[in-house]
C-alpha cells in the first residue's frame, strides 16, 4: 500500500502539523509561543532587551529576533521555538529586512538613527553577518522594505518625516523625499512600482510610485487615525494596514489604491500575520497586552490570547504568502 492509506481510510494524505505563533513581548524581553490550534501560550523564550520585529530568514529555516536595546540577534527554530544562537555586537536592530536574492541583511537602527547594510553569510556560518556599510538616516529610522530585484531598500524616517533610498549594490542614498506625519512601515507592490507608507501621525497610507529616479506622490488613501503597519493579503492585490489609534484595520486594494474592507482590532492594533486558511488574521493588540484573532471573512475578533507586555512582531510558519 503507498503514500498515507492505512486500511478503511481515505488515500488523501492528513494536512501537515501546524507550527508555533510567535509574538515578541517588547517589554518583557521574551517571546510568547502560541499553540496554534488551542490558541494558548505554551512557552515564554527569552531574548534580549527590547525585541520589536522578527523576520524569517528567506530559506524558512531560522527566525531572527531584533533585540534592539539589548544588541543583539536570536536565532529560532520556527517549526519547535528551540534557540538555536544569539549574535552579539549588533547595533540596535529594530527593523530587519532580508533582501530576496539572501545577499544582504538590513537593519534600521531606530534609537541610533543609522541603517546598517550586511552581507549574509549563511545561518550556520561562523558570522552570520559581514557589516559592509554604516549609513546615517536622522531621525529615527523605522521600517524597511526591500524590492524584488534585491536592488534597492527603502526606509521611513519617523522623527523628521522623510523617506529613503539607498542602492544595495553601492550602498548610496538614491533619494530622501519629504512624507507625511510620523512614517512607519512602508510596503512595496508585488511589481515594485508602488510604496505605501503608514502615517502613524495622521489618518493616511500614502502612496507613492518609485519606479522612476525620484519619487512621486500618486494618493493619500483616508484609512484610519494611527495608521501604522502593513501585511499582505497573499493574493498579490490587497495589502492590510493597522489603524493603531483608531482601533481597526483597513484593507487596501493596490490597484485601485482604494479601501475595500475594515475590520476592528481592539487594544492598539499593530504587527499582523496573516494564516494560510485564507482567513485568519492575527494582529498585535499593543496597548492590552494580547494577540487578537480575527476572521476576515465575518470582520469580527473570535479571540484574544493573554501575552506578555507590549506585544509587537508576530509570525508563523503556516503564512499566507507575503505578496
Amino acid at each position: 500500500m503507498l503514500g498515507w492509506a492505512v486500511p478503511g481510510s481515505s488515500t488523501t494524505p492528513p494536512p501537515p502539523p501546524r507550527r508555533p505563533i510567535f509574538v515578541l513581548n517588547s517589554q518583557d524581553a521574551d517571546v510568547s509561543v502560541i499553540d496554534p490550534v488551542s490558541y494558548t501560550v505554551v512557552q515564554r523564550v527569552p531574548t534580549g532587551k527590547e525585541p520589536h520585529h522578527l523576520y524569517l530568514a528567506p530559506d524558512e529555516k531560522t527566525l531572527i529576533v531584533a533585540n534592539a536595546t539589548g544588541n543583539t540577534l536570536t536565532f529560532i527554530d520556527p517549526t519547535n521555538a528551540k534557540v538555536l544562537r544569539t549574535l552579539t555586537d549588533v547595533v540596535d536592530p529594530y527593523h530587519l529586512r532580508f533582501s530576496p536574492d539572501m545577499q544582504w541583511f538590513v537593519t534600521a537602527a531606530n534609537r541610533l538613527n543609522h541603517i546598517d547594510i550586511y552581507r549574509w553569510q549563511g545561518a550556520q556560518a561562523a558570522q552570520p553577518l559581514q557589516l559592509v556599510k554604516r549609513i546615517e538616516a536622522p531621525r529615527t529610522p523605522s521600517h524597511l522594505a526591500i524590492d524584488s530585484k534585491s536592488r534597492t531598500v527603502y526606509a521611513s524616517l519617523q522623527d523628521s518625516d522623510e523617506l529613503i533610498a539607498i542602492d544595495l549594490a553601492t550602498q548610496a542614498v538614491r533619494w530622501k523625499v519629504a512624507v507625511g506625519k510620523m512614517p512607519a512601515d512602508v510596503f512595496l507592490t508585488v511589481d515594485d512600482r508602488t510604496l505605501l507608507v503608514g502615517l502613524t501621525g495622521d489618518s493616511v497610507v500614502e502612496a507613492y510610485d518609485v519606479s522612476g529616479p525620484q519619487p512621486k506622490l500618486v494618493k493619500r488613501i483616508a484609512t484610519g487615525k494611527g495608521a501604522h503597519a502593513f501585511r499582505a493579503r497573499g493574493d498579490k492585490r490587497h495589502v492590510f494596514v493597522s489603524n493603531r489609534v483608531a482601533n481597526t484595520i483597513s484593507l487596501i486594494d493596490t490597484q485601485t489604491l482604494a479601501v475595500v474592507a475594515e475590520y476592528p482590532a481592539p487594544g492598539g492594533p499593530d504587527c499582523m500575520e496573516m494564516l494560510n486558511d485564507n482567513r485568519t488574521l492575527l494582529v498585535t493588540s499593543r496597548w492590552a497586552r494580547k494577540l487578537s484573532v480575527i476572521d476576515i471573512q465575518t470582520r469580527q475578533v473570535v479571540k484574544q490570547v493573554p501575552v506578555g507586555r507590549s506585544p509587537h512582531g508576530v509570525w508563523t510558519l503556516d503564512h499566507a504568502p507575503r505578496q
